[in-house]
């Protein structure tokens, strides 16, 4: 891609001002012996750039997305840039086992860039996805053993510090990112037919539906593979094997300018959130911004490098910050973004909207339902699985859906408000909490909410899911009172969407969101091994000792 397209295609960006050689294939010597390939993208022409230098650790090769987006463009800006790959990946020496080696390998990389003559002596880190983990994974860590060579501002593009969480997000097994990055990862440095693609979509989705599930590697790919044998039978995130690839305890001790950038319907938007608090509460804010983006979304990847570039030029060449406020996010719903001090807003509060009977989603302050009515029912059958209609993904496409034919299926319950007759602005983390009673101890919950528009539309907000009798949960599972009913809490995504007059809230209740959370057989057994299924009768209690509910941050949604 020529410069001009490229400026054309990264809005925002300052003019280019620099040439620059590529060095390719530089060793970089592991503490173990092991040597990792990089290209350094170094300017030239004119000399005196007084732009930190950029290190980019990636498993994804030194000519694609980071070398677009980051590489090139920050070159012409005057950034040296040394793209990365991790050990055992395209050329570098060692065998890839996915989150294993970033630690050690980030940390002797990120000291031997200091040592070389064309490092200008303040370095940054950057990148999405695996490349923002390869971030956290040494960040803190040499912040906190030698400050001297930890990095001087980190731009941390949809990523997190522990993706065993996101891989057990509370107890649930996230099948579709965990199998097609699989595949993915293991066909990337083979070149590739549109048949081959062809096959590989068709094999991925036989391995989506395949039990036991740690048969659903070789069937996406053709062979066994290590890492998802090893994720899929450590289901507890307290097992060593989780505990030793975590980062999430190192992230207060970064005191580096941070960026991060992410969106609404991103996979890890809820961890990357978190990692926000956990740097406001250590003292050391980050600039955010969420938008309305998915993990793949062009639009994301467009916003990136020109915000990233007018972060690094305040923090580290002392330019005008751009920004008012620290906190940028997009309002879904209003379709406008919104300035903050700090996220959530400081003026959000909690009100309870209660679950009813006949289907009905009470507002605070309406006419509370009727106590006596009995439980709303349905029942899961994971032999044909709840499916999910769309949710973060990795791949495009998976923006907001309409959920009506999907609330048509008996294995989805509803619970739907009245008109609104004026706005309400969600903004936060919601909560709901499910009266539930079942007739299986090994079951999910998972809830969404939907934001229903006058033509009948139902579309989704935010949800979240819950495992119940898994052994990653089950010493945080609820007890069952003398009815057999436990109160289950679901945290929903985070999100900030107002929903318009004219519409309704709607909150659906089910079991399951096939293939992307691995279906719960319903019988205990492992669930890397397990092959019987189990039908799960589910019931949801609204009476007066059971008050079903969900908890929605809510501001004034002034403009």
């Amino acid at each position: 891609m020529t410069t001009s397209l490229l400026e054309r295609a990264l809005p925002g960006m300052p003019p280019a001002t620099h040439r620059y050689e590529v060095r390719r294939d530089l060793a970089v010597p592991m503490s173990d012996g092991v040597e990792l390939l990089g290209d350094l993208f170094l300017p030239v022409e004119p000399a005196g750039s007084t732009a930190p230098t950029m290190l980019i650790r990636s498993p994804y090769g030194r000519t694609g997305l980071s070398t677009l987006l980051f590489a090139r463009p920050f070159a012409e800006r005057g950034f040296p840039v040394f793209v990365q790959s991790c050990r055992g990946t395209f050329g570098s020496g060692g065998v890839f086992t996915p989150m294993v080696n970033e630690r050690e390998d980030g940390i002797d990389t990120v000291r031997w860039v200091r040592e070389q003559p064309w490092c200008t002596g303040r370095l940054v880190t950057a990148g999405p996805s695996y490349l923002g983990f390869t971030q956290w994974a040494a960040a803190g860590y040499l912040q906190r053993d030698d400050p001297a060579a930890a990095p001087d501002a980190l731009s941390l593009l949809v990523t997190m510090p522990d993706f065993g969480e996101f891989t057990w997000d509370n107890g649930a097994f996230g099948l579709r990112t965990a199998l097609g990055w699989t595949q993915m990862v293991s066909a990337q440095e083979r070149r590739g037919s549109v048949l081959r693609q062809v096959l590989g979509r068709r094999a991925l989705r036989r391995g989506y539906d395949r039990l036991p599930a740690n048969e659903a590697d070789k069937l996406a790919t053709g062979h066994t593979v290590h890492w998802y044998q090893d994720w899929l039978a450590h289901d507890s995130l307290a097992d060593d094997y989780w505990r030793g690839q975590s980062h999430t305890a190192a992230v207060p001790a970064v005191t580096a300018p941070v960026s991060m950038i992410t969106g609404w319907y991103d996979i890890f938007l809820p961890w990357q959130l978190r990692s926000y608090r956990a740097l406001v509460e250590a003292g050391n804010p980050p600039q955010l911004t969420v938008g309305p983006w998915g993990h793949a979304s062009p639009g994301l990847h467009r916003a990136a490098p020109a915000e990233t570039i007018a972060f690094l030029r305040h923090h580290l060449m002392g330019e005008p910050n751009t920004r008012e406020y620290p906190v940028h996010v997009y309002v879904t719903g209003a379709e406008l973004w919104r300035d903050l001090p700090v996220w959530p807003p400081a003026d959000a509060v909690e009100h309870d909207w209660l679950l009813g009977a006949g289907g009905r989603l009470v507002p605070p302050g309406g006419e509370l339902p009727d106590p006596s009515g009995g439980p709303s029912r349905y029942t899961y059958d994971p032999a044909d699985p709840t499916p999910a209609v769309g949710g973060p993904s990795l791949e495009t496409g998976y923006l907001p859906g309409d959920n009506a034919e999907h609330e048509r299926r008996p294995d989805v319950l509803t619970f739907t408000s009245p008109i609104l007759r004026e706005a309400v602005e969600v903004v936060g983390e919601p909560v709901a909490t499910v009266s539930l009673g079942s007739n299986l101890e090994h079951t999910d919950l998972f809830v969404r909410l939907c934001d229903v528009h006058p033509d009948g539309r139902s579309m989704t907000v935010c949800d979240g899911i819950r495992r119940l009798g898994g052994r990653g949960t089950r010493d945080t599972d609820p007890v069952p009172d003398a009815e057999g009913v436990r109160e289950v809490e679901v945290a929903l995504w985070p999100t900030a969407h107002r929903f318009l007059p004219g519409h309704r809230l709607r909150l659906q209740v089910s079991s399951g969101a096939h293939p992307r959370y691995l279906r719960n057989p319903g019988g205990g057994e492992p669930p890397a091994t397990a092959r019987r299924l189990h039908r799960a009768h589910q019931e949801v209690h609204h009476d007066a000792g059971h008050r079903s509910r969900i908890a929605l941050p809510t501001t004034s949604g002034r403009e």
